[in-house]
C-alpha cells in the first residue's frame, strides 16, 4: 500500500521505547522538520512512496508557467550545499547498479548521456560507476560550426531546448545500450523526447534510464512501457528511490499566487538575496546502499549560521584570490563534447595535485568551505571538491549556480532558504538574464571557491553586481578557479565571417512578438527601394533587372477592400485553422518531434507562426521559428543556412511556405540545398516544403490541396508583420550578409498581421479533433506529388501565346500577388468560382483587368502577367493593357 511519506513531518519521532529520536535524514531542515513541509502544508502537495523520499528531496516554489513546485534534491549538489563525497557517491553507486543490470559485456559497449543543467555531474558520476563508458551531456551552449548530433525538449524545465554536440559523431552511432541520466524522472517526457529523437537517428536495442528519484504516475510509467514496445527496444529504470507527487486541483495557480506574493514582498523591501537570519545547512541523508554512511571529510550535520552577511564584507570591490589549478592541457572540462575513459584516467591522475593547490590557497583558519560550480559545469568542481575533502580537515561542501528561478523563503520547512541573484556571465546563446546561487548566503562559510570555465570568466563575473561580489557579502574569502573551456575544432568550411548576426525580432523589426519569429535578414528600412510597378515590370522582362533588386510600391487597400479582407477572414478562419492543424500534426509525426520551423519570407511567415502556435496549443511545444529569404533564380540565402546549421541540427529544419502554385519555389529550394551541400559540406537540410495549401500537388506535406482564399494573400506587408518582400542586390547585400528587407513602421495604423493570427488561432479548439483525424488519414495515404499544376501552367502558357511559365501565376494566392505587385494582363477564373474570388474581382475592376471564366481549370483562378511588357505595349492577343 502506498504511503504518504510527508504526513506528520513536523512531529517528533519516537523509537520503540518512547524516547525521542531525530531523523538525520531530513536534509535541509532543522529539529526534525522536513524541508518540504512549508510547500506541502500550503499547497496540499504530497510525496507518496519510499520512506527515503524525504531524505532525498525537499520542496520549493518557482517562477515557471508549466510547473509551480520544484523537487529540490539534497544529494545532487545543485541547490543545496552537500558533502561532495555524498553527491559523488550517489552517482557512482547508481552507475554500479547499471553495470550489474547490464552485465560486463553490455556495460563495455554502453554510452552514458546526462541532461543539462542539473544532471551533468550526476550523469558523469554514473559513467564513472559504470566503468569504461564514454560520457556526453546535453548543453544549451551552441558551438559555432559544430552541427548538433541531436536535440530535444524538456517540457517542464525553465529552459527547455537541449543540444547534443559530441566532438566525435560516432559516439552515439553504436548499437550498445544508451544510459540516460537525469536527477528526477517526473513525467518521462524528457526521456521520451530524447529516445524518440535518437532512436530515429541511431536505433539500438536497449536503453537504461537512471535517476535519483522516480516520481512518475502509473499512467506515465505505462506510457514509457508502451513507447518501448512501439520502437521494439528494452527500457530499464534504475533509481535510488521511487514514489509519486500528489497534486491537488488548482495547485499551479495557487503556487503562482504564492510566488507572486512573496516576490512582491521581497521587492518591496529591496531584498534580492533573501538571506536567512539564522538557519542550518544540509544534513546527511540516509545513504544509498553501497555509499559510505560517513564519508571522509563529512563532518557535522546542521549548523546555525550567524545573522546576516559576514561583518567584514559588503565591500564595493572585494578581493578575489585566483587559484592556478594547472588543469591538464586539452583535457575536456566535462562531457559537453564527450568524455572518454582515457580522459577519465588523465583527470584521476591530476586530481590530487589540483586538490593540493586548492588546499594551499585556503586561509589557515578556514573551518568550512564551499566549492561552487557553474551551471552545466558540475563534474569538474565536484571532483575537485571531493578530492579537497580527502586532503584537508576543513569541512567541504559543494553546490552550483543555476539559471532556474526559485522562490526563497526563510523557513526551516522550505528547501531554498536564501538566494543570491547576479547577471549571467558566459554570454549565453539565449541572451542576458539572471542567474542564482541558493542556500549560500547565511551558511557560515569561511571561504567560497567559485569554479567556472574560461568562457564564463568575463567582466560580468567580476562586476559590482556580479557573482563574486555577491559572494563576498556573505563570506570573508572568495577564491576563483578557472577551468579552460574545451571546444572542439569545427569541421573545415569555406572561409566566411566567424559570426553571423543574430536574427532580427519584433518590435524593432516587424510587428510580431519577438518569440513568434526571428528574421534571418538585414534591415534595409532606410534604403529607398520602391519603384512604380510598370517600371519594375519593364526592367524585369527586358532582363535589365531581377525582381528581387527592387520593391513594388506597397498597395494601400481601399476601405472596400479592407472590408472584403475582414469578411474573408471571418468566413475562412476555421478552414485555415484546420489546415494549420493538419500540416503541423503531419510535420510532428513524420518529420521531427521538435522541428525547427523556417518559413520562406514573407508569405510563409504567418503560416510558420500559426504552426508554432498550434504546436504550443496542442502539445505544449515551444518551437523555434525563423524566416529566411529565397529568390527565384538566385536560390536560398546561404548565410541563413549557415546560421541555422550553427545553431540547430539541419535534420530538424522544416521549411514552411504559404501555398504552392506551380512548384517553382519547391524546385528552387531543392536545387539550392544541393548546391549548398556541395559548397559547405553541410548535410541534413530536407528540401521538402510544408505548406498550408498545395493546389498544384507539388509537395507531400500540406494542410489541404484545395485552392481557396487564404486572407493573408489579400494584402502585402500589412498582414506579414509590416515586412517587405526580400531584397537581393549586390550593392546592398555582400557575400557575408543576409538578404535584406524593409520594416514599414509607417503602415502600423493599417496593420492586421496579429489580428489575422489571433483570428485563426482562436478557432484551434473547435477544429482540433477534425484536424488530427485528417492528419492521421493523410499519413496513411499516398501523397506523392503529381505536379498537375505545373502541367496546367505549361498548357496555359502555350494556349495564351505567353511562352514563359514565369508569367503564369496559378492559384488564388499567386493571382493576388500578380494583382498587387506586377502588371496583370488578365485573370482566368474557374467557372462557378464563388466568394474565394471576390477580392480578385475587386482588384481586377480597380486595375481594369479582364476576368475570363474557363471550364476545367485545375485552380480556382490563374493570374497572367502582361507578356513582353513595355509601357504602351500590347499583349499577345493584340489588346492594349490598362494600367
Amino acid at each position: 500500500m502506498e504511503k504518504a511519506v510527508n504526513e506528520g513531518v513536523r512531529r517528533q519521532v519516537r523509537d520503540g521505547d518512547g524516547d525521542e529520536v531525530r531523523r538525520s535524514g531530513r536534509a535541509g531542515g532543522a529539529d526534525g522538520v522536513w524541508s518540504g513541509s512549508w510547500v506541502a502544508e500550503r499547497l496540499g502537495v504530497e510525496l507518496v512512496g519510499d520512506d527515503r523520499l524525504t531524505d532525498l528531496l525537499g520542496l520549493a516554489l518557482r517562477r515557471n508557467p508549466k510547473r509551480a513546485h520544484l523537487l529540490v534534491s539534497n544529494v545532487l549538489g545543485k541547490h543545496v550545499p552537500q558533502s561532495p563525497s555524498v553527491v559523488y557517491g550517489y552517482g557512482v553507486e547508481l552507475g554500479r547498479r547499471v553495470r550489474e543490470l547490464l552485465g560486463a559485456d553490455e556495460a563495455r559497449r554502453a554510452v552514458v548521456l546526462g541532461y543539462a543543467e542539473t544532471a551533468t555531474g550526476l550523469g558523469h558520476s554514473v559513467a564513472d560507476g559504470l566503468g569504461l563508458a564514454p560520457y556526453l551531456h546535453s548543453t544549451r551552449r551552441p558551438v559555432a560550426g559544430l552541427a548538433p548530433a541531436g536535440g530535444f525538449e524538456e517540457s517542464h524545465s525553465h529552459a527547455t531546448s537541449h543540444l547534443l554536440l559530441p566532438e566525435d559523431p560516432a559516439l552515439l552511432t553504436g548499437d550498445g545500450p544508451l544510459v540516460l541520466v537525469d536527477d528526477e524522472f517526473s513525467t518521462g517526457n524528457t526521456v521520451l523526447n530524447t529516445v524518440r529523437d535518437l532512436h530515429e537517428r541511431y536505433p539500438r536495442r536497449r536503453y537504461v534510464v537512471v535517476a535519483l528519484v522516480d516520481m512518475r504516475s502509473p499512467a506515465d510509467a505505462s506510457r514509457l512501457a508502451e513507447f518501448a514496445g512501439e520502437i521494439g527496444a528494452r527500457v530499464d529504470l534504475v533509481a535510488a528511490a521511487s514514489g509519486t507527487v500528489r497534486l491537488p486541483e488548482g495547485v499551479l495557480e495557487k503556487g503562482q499566487e504564492l510566488v507572486a506574493r512573496y516576490e512582491s514582498e521581497s521587492a518591496a523591501t529591496g531584498d534580492r538575496s533573501s538571506a536567512a537570519a539564522s538557519w542550518p545547512v544540509a544534513q546527511f541523508p540516509a545513504p544509498l546502499e553501497g555509499v559510505a554512511a560517513n564519508p571522509p571529510g563529512a563532518r557535522g550535520t546542521a549548523r546555525t549560521a550567524p545573522t546576516g552577511p559576514h561583518p567584514d564584507d559588503n565591500r564595493a570591490h572585494p578581493h578575489v584570490t585566483r587559484i592556478d589549478l594547472r588543469w591538464p592541457e586539452s583535457l575536456p572540462d566535462g562531457g559537453r563534447h564527450g568524455f572518454t575513459p582515457a580522459h577519465r584516467k588523465r583527470l584521476e591522475d591530476a586530481l590530487p595535485a589540483m586538490a593540493g593547490r586548492l588546499a594551499e590557497a585556503l586561509p589557515a583558519d578556514t573551518r568550512r568551505v564551499l566549492v561552487l560550480g557553474f551551471e552545466e559545469l558540475m563534474y569538474a568542481p565536484l571532483r575537485l571538491a571531493e578530492a579537497l575533502e580527502r586532503v584537508t580537515d576543513t569541512e567541504v561542501r559543494y553546490s552550483t549556480t543555476t539559471r532556474s528561478p526559485v522562490l526563497a523563503v526563510d523557513d526551516p520547512g522550505y528547501a531554498i532558504r536564501t538566494r543570491l541573484v547576479f547577471p549571467a556571465h558566459d554570454d549565453p546563446a539565449d541572451g542576458p538574464g539572471e542567474r542564482y546561487a541558493y542556500n549560500v548566503a547565511g551558511a557560515d562559510f569561511d571561504a567560497v571557491v567559485a569554479v567556472v570555465d574560461s568562457a564564463a570568466d568575463t567582466p560580468r563575473l567580476h562586476a559590482s553586481d556580479g557573482l563574486l561580489t555577491q559572494l563576498a557579502a556573505h563570506t570573508p574569502h572568495v577564491l576563483l578557479a578557472v577551468v579552460p573551456s574545451y571546444a572542439p575544432e569545427p569541421p573545415h568550411a569555406p572561409e566566411r565571417p566567424s559570426m553571423l548576426p543574430e536574427p532580427l525580432r519584433g518590435p524593432a523589426f516587424s510587428s510580431y512578438a519577438p518569440e513568434e519569429v526571428g528574421w534571418l535578414l538585414q534591415d534595409l528600412s532606410d534604403v529607398t527601394l520602391e519603384a512604380p510597378t510598370e517600371e519594375r515590370e519593364e526592367a524585369i522582362q527586358s532582363g535589365g533587372a531581377h525582381y528581387a533588386e527592387s520593391l513594388p510600391v506597397e498597395y494601400q487597400p481601399s476601405e472596400q477592400y479592407q472590408e472584403l479582407f475582414h469578411s474573408a477572414l471571418e468566413t475562412s478562419a476555421a478552414r485555415i485553422a484546420q489546415a494549420v492543424g493538419v500540416v503541423t500534426e503531419t510535420v510532428l509525426a513524420e518529420r521531427s518531434p521538435r522541428p525547427v520551423l523556417v518559413s520562406l519570407a514573407r508569405a510563409g511567415t504567418p503560416v510558420g507562426i500559426l504552426m508554432r502556435r498550434w504546436a504550443q496549443h496542442r502539445h505544449g511545444l515551444d518551437l523555434p521559428h525563423y524566416a529566411v529569404s529565397i529568390v527565384r533564380g538566385r536560390g536560398i540565402d546561404a548565410n541563413a543556412l549557415r546560421w541555422l546549421a550553427e545553431h540547430h541540427d539541419p535534420r530538424d529544419v522544416v521549411f514552411v511556405d504559404g501555398w504552392t502554385g506551380k512548384g517553382a519555389i519547391t524546385r528552387e529550394l531543392a536545387q539550392a540545398l544541393e548546391e549548398f551541400e556541395k559548397s559547405d559540406g553541410v548535410t541534413g537540410f530536407d528540401p521538402e516544403i510544408a505548406v498550408l495549401a498545395d493546389p498544384g500537388s507539388c509537395v507531400r506535406t500540406y494542410g489541404t490541396r484545395e485552392d481557396f482564399l487564404i486572407p493573408s494573400a489579400c494584402l502585402n506587408s500589412t498582414v506579414s508583420g509590416l515586412i517587405s518582400r526580400t531584397v537581393l542586390r549586390a550593392d546592398l547585400v555582400g557575400p557575408h550578409d543576409f538578404h535584406g528587407a524593409k520594416f514599414y513602421r509607417e503602415l502600423a495604423a493599417t496593420d492586421v498581421s496579429v489580428a489575422f493570427l489571433d483570428a485563426v488561432s482562436a478557432r484551434f479548439p473547435e477544429v482540433a479533433d477534425a484536424a488530427c483525424a485528417q492528419a492521421k488519414e493523410l499519413l496513411a495515404a499516398d501523397r506523392s506529388p503529381t505536379w498537375e499544376g505545373w502541367a496546367a501552367v505549361e498548357r496555359i502558357s502555350e494556349e495564351y501565346g505567353i511562352h514563359d511559365v514565369n508569367l503564369v501565376k496559378p492559384g488564388v494566392g499567386e493571382t493576388t500577388r500578380v494583382m498587387l505587385r506586377r502588371v496583370p494582363w488578365k485573370v482566368l477564373a474557374r467557372a462557378g468560382a464563388g466568394r474565394d474570388l471576390d477580392h480578385v474581382r475587386l482588384l481586377a475592376e480597380q486595375r481594369g483587368v479582364p476576368v475570363e471564366e474557363v471550364a476545367e481549370l485545375p485552380y480556382t483562378c490563374v493570374g497572367l502577367i502582361h507578356p513582353k511588357y513595355t509601357r504602351g505595349a500590347t499583349g499577345a492577343d493584340g489588346k492594349a493593357v490598362t494600367v
